[in-house]
């Protein structure tokens, strides 16, 4: 960032900034952004300081707090936003004369200094000057005149008495002389999300398999069963895989197959076909007037629907025949599908984002996304970012978000830490982890320090699976049961926004041999289910976003504080509110195999209203059993079978 320096003032060190103030800051609406500055200048006079923000672009006043000094220069002030899209802020600091001459005087007064005439003089200027300041309330500007002949007519007693006066102070303050105030520029950005940016719970399915059925396809009108299933879960969010036409072409079959038998619904990824691309939808499973139907549905229930992004084309989407010229070309004239050697996937053609025509192709991915706001739809999970341009995204996400500013972006990027990073930083409201493949606490404790104590907590919001129809970790795979009560526990507490892919409540865990994929993937074929097959965890997953929605300590992102437990294999962490009046206490076993005991440490005395030795009662959310600790270390055992996880809340 370039930051201005004149004479009076430096400010550096700012935080928190993004790539050093080129990038912005997350925040909701009506969170807070805490914003601390070295602040100093040449001299021994007194420095003053405000913190400022407004809409970005606007030429309304900016609203600003005075920032408080801390320690050896450090300053800090904090704000909220009130309203959702981009804004900016600044730090503006000058010399404060008034308390300069304030603290000046009374050293002389209090040194017992009898000639004090000039310096009485001074002080009746500076009030003089900013009466002149006070132009817009004539009551403040004939105030100050008049306490400027006070102090001019008056003896160091009572000069020195009126240099305190809260009066007098407020006046100055109001009226300070920022003429040659340092002002940080340019301003930082800020990115200000709706709430549920920051705090929702996802389910996945595959509108085609929503009743189950093993041999033929669900429509988007059979769907309101499943999603029924979905709100009784808890969950406010139904995300869609690709529901555009599937192409013919090289149709995937079965596991994954490169050829495809009769009836095969093929992969939805593979989009576009006789019936269009991507503003249509497939034919198998409903219409344009269907889906809008749904939307206001799901509306009606208080939940809202998130689209799949795949920037996919089969060889039967109309971008092949219309624009071929936006795709990889071979030197044989052919179109190049998609490869990860040695996967090739042949019904996929990956478009060309530096094509010669890019401008063009930019613009028509905007208005896809465009299109499914117009109906109704406000949130995207994007699928392979990272194989896309990261100034595109910036780009898209900015232009989308100036027409829809409550517009929310999911980015699916399985990929290097410093991708990921930058397409957070590019736009991306909330982004996938590395969380599903963490899994001993001292994994999950590095992670999550990085993620919400450290620089990545004002840019990253991780989005936690525990799985995806793309991946089946082997945690999930050999751990049975207990595992999933235990990842569904660490992603709904841990972040505050998470999701599942459906039969994960059925704890399904059959895998490719070796592999951490489904066997029997829907992404290629009809699955058949029991929704309410035994075994299902859906009363653990219920219970776990009930806690979720009633306790606010988890609601905030960056609250979270590990514990000391005796044992490698419990995790033990804390969330709890600012004012301390909402404190969780979790602990997980991460062992889905054994008991595990030991002691865990409460840091009571930083609760406020506990001293060593009180009594205090904590509260299994999950159970409802309550339990009285009087200290400081406290016995716990959790049983992967029975009781894999505690969520406490401690009571007054």
């Amino acid at each position: 960032m370039n930051i201005q320096r004149l004479p009076t003032v430096v400010i550096e060190n700012v935080s928190p900034l993004v790539d050093g103030g080129r990038l912005a800051i997350k925040r909701v609406v009506g969170e807070e952004l805490i914003v601390e500055a070295d602040i100093f200048k040449d001299g021994h006079d007194i420095t003053a300081a405000v913190l400022k923000w407004r809409q970005a672009g606007s030429r309304n006043p900016w609203s600003e707090t005075p920032m408080a000094f801390i320690v050896n220069d450090r300053w800090r002030a904090n704000c909220r936003f009130l309203e959702i899209g981009p804004h900016e802020f600044t730090i503006e600091a000058w010399q404060d004369t008034f308390a300069s001459w304030q603290h000046e005087f009374d050293k002389k007064y209090q040194a017992g200094i009898a000639d004090l005439g000039t310096e009485i003089e001074e002080g009746a200027r500076l009030l003089e000057t900013a009466s002149l300041l006070a132009k817009k309330s004539p009551a403040d500007a004939a105030r100050l005149r008049e306490l400027a002949a006070t102090i001019r007519a008056g003896n160091p007693d009572e000069v020195d008495r009126l240099a305190h006066d809260p009066e007098l102070i407020v006046l100055m303050e109001t009226y300070s002389d920022r003429a040659a105030a340092t002002e940080m520029k340019p301003p930082a950005p800020v990115y200000v999300d709706r709430t549920g940016a920051r705090f929702a719970a996802w389910y996945e399915f595959f509108p085609r398999c929503a009743e189950g059925k093993a041999d033929s396809t669900s429509t988007l009108k059979d769907c309101l069963d499943r999603i029924d299933d979905a709100a009784a879960m808890g969950f406010d969010v139904i995300y869609f895989p690709p529901i555009h036409p599937i192409g013919f072409t090289k149709r995937k079959g079965r596991n994954n197959s490169t050829t495809s038998e009769t009836g095969e619904p093929g992969s939805p990824y593979a989009i576009g076909g006789p019936a269009g691309g991507h503003k249509q939808i497939e034919p198998t499973i409903g219409t344009l007037k269907d889906f809008d139907w749904l939307v206001k549905k799901v509306a009606a229930k208080g939940m809202e629907i998130a689209l799949d992004f795949a920037i996919n084309c089969s060889p039967d989407h109309p971008y092949v025949r219309d624009h071929p010229d936006w795709f990889f070309q071979r030197p044989d004239g052919s179109i190049k599908y998609a490869e990860n050697p040695p996967k090739r996937y042949e019904d996929i053609y990956p478009l060309n984002f530096h094509c010669a025509d890019w401008k063009s192709l930019w613009q028509e991915m905007k208005s896809i996304i465009l299109f499914w706001c117009a109906r109704g739809v406000r949130i995207f999970r994007v699928d392979n970012p990272h194989t896309k341009p990261v100034a595109f995204w910036g780009w898209l996400i900015e232009n989308v978000q100036a027409e829809y500013p409550d517009a929310v972006f999911l980015s699916e990027a399985f990929t290097k830490p410093k991708m990921m990073k930058a397409l957070a930083k590019a736009g991306f409201t909330q982004s996938y982890s590395y969380f599903t493949w963490r899994n001993t606490k001292a994994e999950l404790i590095e992670y999550f320090t990085e993620l919400t104590q450290m620089e990545m907590k004002d840019y990253y919001r991780a989005n936690l699976f525990p799985n995806t129809p793309d991946i089946l970790p082997f945690f999930l795979q050999h751990g049975g049961r207990p595992a999933f009560m235990i990842r569904a526990t660490l992603a709904a507490t841990l972040s505050t926004v998470y999701g599942i892919y459906s039969g994960f409540e059925l704890c399904e865990n059959a895998a490719l041999p070796g592999k951490e994929e489904y066997y029997d993937s829907e992404k290629y074929q009809f699955k058949g289910r029991d929704w309410n097959a035994p075994g299902n965890i859906k009363e653990h997953i219920t219970k776990l976003n009930r806690i979720r929605k009633e306790n606010r300590a988890l609601h905030l992102y960056d609250n979270l504080r590990f514990l000391p437990s005796d044992n490698d294999q419990i995790l033990w962490f804390m969330k709890m509110t600012p004012a301390m009046d909402n404190i969780l206490l979790v602990a997980v076993n991460v062992d889905p195999y054994q008991v595990q005991s030991g002691y865990v440490e409460v840091p009571f005395e930083e609760f406020g209203y506990l001293e060593r030795g009180d009594a205090y009662t904590v509260q299994d959310l999950l159970t409802g059993e309550r339990f009285g600790w009087h200290n400081r270390r406290n016995y716990i055992s959790l049983d992967p079978q029975n009781r894999p996880a505690h969520v406490f809340r401690v009571e007054r």
